[in-house]
């Protein structure tokens, strides 16, 4: 029964695997490793709450199953209970101090819990056992980024696009922490990478559009608002700050259009308020 478990599984036939390690367990209640694989299985099927149960047999019968506490980390994190997912994630590294995988993780979940610093510690442990963990600098980046940090920001995603040089969204945070620190040509650039990389990656043209317009370089900045437009036509924090920027040209024709199509779109309160005040000055 196991082993026709396994080929149901790896031929992605998740269903059957379920049936076949069921069977398994009805003759040896006591194999944790098969309860690890039906676990896994009905992960694959997104059915979290059947995972969590199978884990948990999993390490009643072996309570130094360091994959099976990690798996229903994991199985936690995807249900967004991340303080059960740190508690999972910890018992593993307590039975395995090697596994990376479970340092990045416990990252992501104090991430979402917004406890950065812990994040970044475990994002440090993570690449100190594996320095090629490109998602670990990845995050250790944001969670700097989070804390205003955003030198060190930098350097993360730097070590991020050395490993991997297409990695548009590393470029994009970067170039974010560069214009956070005022320095818009070091951001025009990174956001260029990014578009090279994925021309289709629509909040990078507005960003890089908002660097030009920081540098006064307004016809520069347009011509990003206008790719972005193109990219998404409801994309209402192009319109608007398309509009200012035709508005600082003293272009009032085409600004009203561009702010009166932002207000079309439903913006938020805000941007409805800062709307109406720029379109007095287009009459």
């Amino acid at each position: 029964w196991i082993d026709k478990g396994i080929s149901a599984g790896k031929n992605r036939d998740y269903n059957s695997a379920i049936y076949y390690f069921t069977q398994a367990i009805e003759i040896n209640p006591q194999d944790a490793i098969v309860y690890y694989a039906r676990g896994f299985a009905y992960a694959e099927l997104k059915k979290y709450q059947e995972a969590i149960a199978n884990y948990t047999k999993a390490v009643e019968k072996n309570p130094q199953y360091a994959e099976a506490y990690y798996n229903r980390g994991c199985m936690y994190a995807e249900l967004q209970q991340y303080q059960e997912a740190i508690a999972d994630y910890t018992k593993a590294v307590e039975k395995n101090p090697q596994y990376a995988e479970a340092y990045y993780n416990r990252g992501n979940a104090y991430a979402e819990l917004k406890k950065h610093q812990e994040a970044i510690a475990d994002y440090t442990k993570a690449t100190a056992i594996n320095p090629q963990c490109v998602e670990a600098y990845y995050n250790r980046g944001n969670a700097y980024a989070n804390l205003q940090q955003y030198q060190e920001a930098i350097a993360n995603y730097t070590k991020a696009t050395a490993i991997n040089p297409q990695y548009a969204e590393a470029y994009f945070n970067r170039g974010f922490a560069y214009a956070e620190l005022k320095q818009y040509q070091e951001a025009i650039a990174d956001y260029t990478k990014a578009i090279e990389i994925n021309p289709q990656f629509v909040d990078t043209y507005n960003n890089r559009g908002l660097a030009y317009a920081n540098l006064q370089q307004y016809q520069e900045a347009i011509a990003d608002y206008t790719k972005a437009i193109e990219i998404n036509p409801q994309d209402v924090k192009a319109y608007y700050t398309r509009g200012i920027a035709y508005g600082i040209l003293n272009n009032k024709i085409l600004a009203k259009q561009d702010l009166l199509k932002c207000l079309s779109l439903n913006p938020d309160v805000d941007t409805i308020k800062k709307c109406k005040e720029l379109l007095k000055y287009c009459q």
